[in-house]
């Protein structure tokens, strides 16, 4: 079984000590939050060798897994939103000229159009041929042979 890596953080003021050890290696490193802590241990587990990359990481915050986890996903998840073209490709962001809103436009009518017309595909044809059936009379039990009662 492989040897696990411990990444072991602490709170240095505004920023986080990290110390990542396992392969017979320690390094230290710095960052300025915990989102980035995280992220910076990544990368020293790099630098531990390429055994190390598929090794199991235990990240640890005063002693506790738990205790980490819940600091890192509180971070996560509270951390402001970036504004709405911020991080976009330039492609997704809103168009800036005249003629880029036009396009736009046109290609969201074009796929309106396209949805607004599509024809709804057939309904599959059934396994078995359906059997039509009617009530049974005396008369119809007679004429198929049955015994009558």
């Amino acid at each position: 079984m492989a040897e696990p890596i411990v990444a072991t953080y602490g709170q240095d003021e505004d920023d986080w000590v990290i110390t990542v050890s396992g392969h017979g290696k320690e390094l230290t490193a710095r960052a300025p939050g915990i989102i980035a802590a995280r992220d910076r241990t990544d990368q020293l587990v790099e630098q531990l060798g390429p055994s190390a990359r598929s090794a199991t990481v235990v990240h640890l915050l005063n002693g506790s897994a738990l205790e980490f986890t819940e600091m890192y996903m509180k971070a996560r998840l509270t951390r402001s939103e970036p504004s709405a073209d911020e991080g976009k490709p330039a492609a997704a962001r809103a168009p800036q000229s005249k003629s880029e809103r036009r396009l736009k436009a046109k290609l969201t009518t074009d796929i309106g159009d396209a949805l607004a017309t599509r024809t709804p595909a057939a309904a599959p044809e059934p396994a078995v041929a359906p059997v039509a059936t009617a009530p049974a009379t005396p008369a119809a039990v007679a004429e198929a042979g049955a015994p009558t009662a």
